[in-house]
């Protein structure tokens, strides 16, 4: 019963905490021996049932104005270049940097009602118009910094869905990005 508790009580701070729906907490499970780390996957940090709540905001990217999607706690969401509409390359290391936004009810509000749930490594990911989304680790609510970062981009409401670009998609990263606020992301 003692560690029912402690599941529930890690599974509680990680949903106030909140962070795309993702926090770096550690929920543990009861084994015949004692306590080991759960599964290691994103998914296994926060459920997949949790409800993710997409919605509109201004924002300045790049100097100007614009539209963006953004999550419950108003932290920018991105797409990755690299992703295809079926397979997201963010995994690992990137995405501590880069958390997958994940839910398996997700809803969107002041944009089309464009979102699928995927399930992949990173749990139920969500992605508009064929984009899985993420979000910005050096990020605060209304605050976009990772735009342009190593092929990472701000999603917004008129986002062409996946695969329709004519651009081809950014070479592969080469070497860690440095945030504006100074600190090197090095994966």
């Amino acid at each position: 019963m003692q560690h029912r508790k402690i599941k529930i009580a890690a599974i509680a701070i990680a949903a106030a905490v909140g962070f795309s729906g993702i926090v770096a907490a550690a929920v543990v499970e009861e084994s015949g021996s004692g306590m080991t780390p759960a599964a290691s996957s994103i998914a296994a940090i926060i459920p997949a049932t949790a409800p993710a709540t997409i919605h509109t905001q201004s924002a300045m990217v790049g100097g100007e104005t614009e539209t963006v999607l953004v999550n419950a706690q108003g932290l920018p969401l991105y797409y990755y270049k690299l992703d295809t509409p079926t397979n997201s390359s963010v995994n690992g290391t990137l995405a501590t940097f880069w958390p997958p936004l994940v839910s398996s009810s997700p809803t969107i509000t002041g944009a089309s009602d464009n979102l699928s749930v995927s399930h992949d490594a990173n749990g139920a990911q969500v992605a508009y118009n064929g984009h899985f989304l993420y979000t910005f680790a050096d990020d605060s609510a209304g605050h976009v910094s990772g735009q342009g970062v190593e092929g990472f981009s701000v999603a917004t409401p008129g986002l062409a869905a996946n695969g329709t670009s004519s651009s081809a998609p950014p070479p592969a990263p080469t070497s860690a990005p440095t945030s504006h606020s100074g600190t090197s992301w090095g994966y």
